[in-house]
């Protein structure tokens, strides 16, 4: 698959799975939790939280963060993305609009929360793994 098909079946990928892992590091220890996602065309992804949780703390200590997404629990041919990137903390109400949805009241007071806000991770790398005797395939952004 070249690098043009490997981003557009990254891509799907996202669109098909939107819960996954979020890791981050504090004091060189992982701390991982499950956590919704969307994505735009530049695989950019963004995920809703509050201010005041450990993740948001981790990231602005440490902006790296590692996620899996995908596997359906098929077993081998069921491919997932491995995501290593930088996090960035969003609260722009502008992004906060475009990534809410009402299943979010339950954490969340709502779009104008000022402790709502979204995190905008670059994947710098993505692996496309699991998918027959052509993977691991690696996307460098």
């Amino acid at each position: 698959m070249n690098q043009e098909e490997l981003k557009q079946h990254i891509s799907n990928i996202m669109k098909d799975n939107k819960v996954g892992t979020l890791a981050t590091v504090k004091n060189n220890k992982p701390h991982s939790r499950y956590m919704t996602f969307q994505h735009d065309e530049n695989l950019t992804l963004f995920t809703p939280t509050d201010r005041e949780t450990y993740k948001a703390e981790e990231i602005d200590e440490n902006p790296f963060v590692h996620i899996l997404l995908g596997y359906e629990g098929e077993g081998y041919g069921d491919g997932f993305l491995e995501i290593q990137g930088q996090a960035n903390i969003r609260d722009d109400q502008d992004i906060k609009d475009r990534v809410w949805s009402d299943h979010m009241k339950h954490w969340l007071g709502g779009k104008e929360d000022p402790d709502y806000i979204v995190l905008e991770i670059f994947p710098e790398t993505i692996r496309l793994m699991n998918e027959g005797d052509e993977t691991p395939q690696q996307l460098d952004m």
